[in-house]
């Protein structure tokens, strides 16, 4: 299976991401506020915080789903280099088509213009390597949760990406379901694919962190390699989560 072992192809990288002042606000309330970041190739970033933080909305601003209202988003890998296709995102709630196993991987396949020969043996490697290949000509909707996830992974991995975005991925899914999961994760991330992750789950951020960016009330506290993170925390605010403590709100002293 050696197409899941070459992510880039023989297309120019699109890495490193640089976030410069990112802003997002949407109902008169800044949920993103000036987040200024390098994310580069070779770790897997995860991206860290209390629900409510930002993980998900900064991943989608990422993606390019939603357009950021200040500051930009810049792909700096070689020039040709076109991000739209070199990128994916699976989501905490796994989206299905209503068709088979493999047709769903293959239609994401199709969007890319391959032909049938790369298109089959790809939905062959990424079904093989996701354990679902025996679930092939079953609709996908009639998997289980997990292995639904599975399929969204399998999914984005056929398209070979320099980049994937994985929006709380486990967040739904039982202790076996979640370990399954991560580990293709890591698979995918041994390929070569850069991983870039939400999650609220200490332990999980403790299993696959290279580095932790951390999140709090939109902004972004700390970027940090992960041993120093999990040991020595710059930020009062990562402190905290680590401790399991709510941070102190500000108190308004009334005149």
């Amino acid at each position: 299976m050696t197409g899941l072992t070459d992510p880039a192809s023989a297309a120019p990288a699109i890495l490193p991401l640089g976030l410069e002042g990112l802003v997002f606000a949407a109902g008169g309330k800044t949920l993103i506020k000036g987040i200024t970041a390098t994310l580069s190739a070779g770790s897997r970033s995860i991206v860290l915080g209390p629900n409510g933080a930002g993980k998900t909305l900064l991943l989608r601003l990422c993606h390019g789903l939603i357009l950021p209202t200040g500051g930009r988003i810049v792909w700096k890998g070689a020039a040709g280099a076109d991000p739209a296709l070199r990128q994916a995102m699976v989501f905490q709630r796994p989206v299905m088509l209503r068709r088979s196993v493999a047709a769903n991987v293959d239609y994401a396949l199709r969007l890319r213009d391959l032909a049938r020969a790369d298109r089959q043996q790809r939905i062959e490697d990424v079904l093989t390597a996701t354990g679902l290949r025996r679930f092939a000509t079953q609709p996908a909707r009639l998997l289980s949760v997990g292995e639904q996830q599975k399929l969204a992974l399998a999914r984005a991995w056929a398209l070979r990406p320099d980049v994937l975005f994985l929006d709380e991925p486990t967040a739904s899914l039982d202790p076996a379901a979640t370990r399954a999961v991560e580990e293709i994760i890591l698979r995918i991330d041994a390929g070569g694919t850069k991983i870039i992750m939400s999650t609220h789950d200490l332990a999980q951020a403790r299993r696959l962190a290279n580095e932790v960016l951390f999140l709090h009330r939109g902004r972004l506290c700390e970027q940090t390699p992960a041993p120093v993170f999990f040991t020595a925390p710059r930020t009062a605010e990562a402190g905290y989560f680590l401790e399991g403590k709510l941070f102190p709100q500000l108190r308004r002293i009334n005149p």
